[in-house]
């Protein structure tokens, strides 16, 4: 069986310093080692999980080890992006992907216009050949797949592009879903609408192919593929500029804040998740919270005016999920600020503490991926 890679170590993974750059235990020492996929991937990354790695092949390199994947679930990912154009060549080569058996890859890497797409396929008996973009997925719940997991304006121009070709000829995207278990694909239009919408805009244009791949131990290369299906309903109903938001802040020590009628209210040190909604205009609130403001209107403006901005989580839907997060979040946060951002509603509060950064905390990002994931499966259920 071919192999990816040789040569094959395992470690721990123990903290993400930047989008390259990763820290492991290996053989009971720290290891600093190159990430090879500037994806956000905090869905997977969490102290302790297992990593696959390759020695650095520059003796020269700060990093001596190269990151080649991750285990989740007991299932094995592949993150090394630079592979992912050998797959995809591996795949078509084979006549494993479905409607593109009777094509080869005549060219890696071709140019047209202003894209550079990276495979060329061609029909030998007919002479017909046509760009494909290979994308690599490593966002997924229970049962569905989304890309990209960060805003892509090359993956929008690409789509855009292809979409153009696709009208007077033929253009492919082949979506490499790194997780076996995948069954079905949409554009994560939470995290970028704008390659969402080119994707729902240019889907009857382009030729697209979704796999999900089963990745071994070894490395070896897949045996056979699972081509998966998307939902225009579910892009139709649920994409938009509206939907729920969790504000991430950072108090670096507690304060006493004058929060509008609510009077003088006290924050302890740590992080704060603020669940909101906006029924139109999401873009816009999550922009307003982003910047300190000199005009107050919510109790959140009040506190942000006192803390750094950590992140912001859209859940674009057009559904009512404000309280159902909120009370998703209270079962796992430290504390709460009674109260507060609730004045209309029933629940005790939509400000929580946490002691840790909720980004790096699995059961919030378990919250996360049901809200965002595993709420659409029932567009795909029989």
């Amino acid at each position: 069986m071919k192999k990816l890679y040789g040569n094959i170590v395992t470690g721990a993974f123990v903290m993400r310093t930047n989008r390259f750059v990763i820290h492991a235990e290996i053989d009971g020492r720290m290891e600093i080692c190159y990430m090879p996929n500037p994806g956000r991937m905090r869905e997977l990354l969490f102290p302790g999980v297992k990593m696959y790695l390759v020695k650095s092949r520059n003796p020269l390199s700060r990093t001596a080890y190269r990151v080649i994947g991750v285990e989740r679930d007991g299932e094995v990912i592949l993150l090394d992006t630079s592979k992912c154009n050998d797959v995809a060549h591996y795949l078509v080569s084979h006549h494993l992907i479905a409607g593109w058996e009777e094509y080869s890859v005549v060219q890696r890497e071709v140019t047209m216009g202003n894209s550079r797409f990276d495979l060329l396929l061609g029909n030998e008996a007919t002479g017909e050949v046509f760009p494909v973009e290979v994308k690599s997925c490593t966002l997924f719940g229970e049962k569905g797949a989304m890309f990209p997991d960060a805003v892509t304006a090359r993956g929008k121009k690409h789509v855009d592009h292809l979409g153009q070709i696709g009208q007077i000829g033929r253009a492919g995207i082949l979506i490499l879903v790194q997780w076996n278990r995948a069954e079905w694909f949409l554009p994560d239009f939470h995290t970028d609408i704008e390659f969402a919408k080119a994707f729902r805009v240019n889907m009857e244009r382009i030729d697209w192919k979704v796999a999900a791949l089963h990745w071994t131990p070894e490395f070896d290369y897949p045996d056979h593929v699972k081509l998966l299906p998307t939902s225009i309903k579910a892009l139709d109903e649920e994409m938009g500029n509206c939907g729920d938001y969790l504000l991430i802040l950072y108090l670096d020590k507690d304060k006493l804040v004058e929060i509008g009628t609510k009077g003088i209210m006290n924050f302890p040190q740590g992080y704060y998740v603020y669940i909101g909604s906006a029924k139109r205009n999401l873009e816009q609130r999550i922009r307003r919270h982003r910047h300190l403001r000199k005009k107050m209107h919510w109790h959140i403006d009040y506190l942000r005016q006192e803390s750094e901005f950590i992140g912001v989580i859209p859940i674009r839907t057009k559904r009512d999920f404000e309280h159902l997060l909120a009370t998703a979040i209270s079962d796992i946060a430290d504390w709460e600020i009674k109260g507060f951002g609730c004045t209309d509603c029933s629940c005790k509060s939509h400000l929580f503490g946490f002691y840790e950064n909720p980004l790096h905390i699995k059961a919030f990002t378990k919250i996360e991926e049901n809200f965002e994931i595993n709420i659409l499966n029932s567009y795909f259920d029989a």
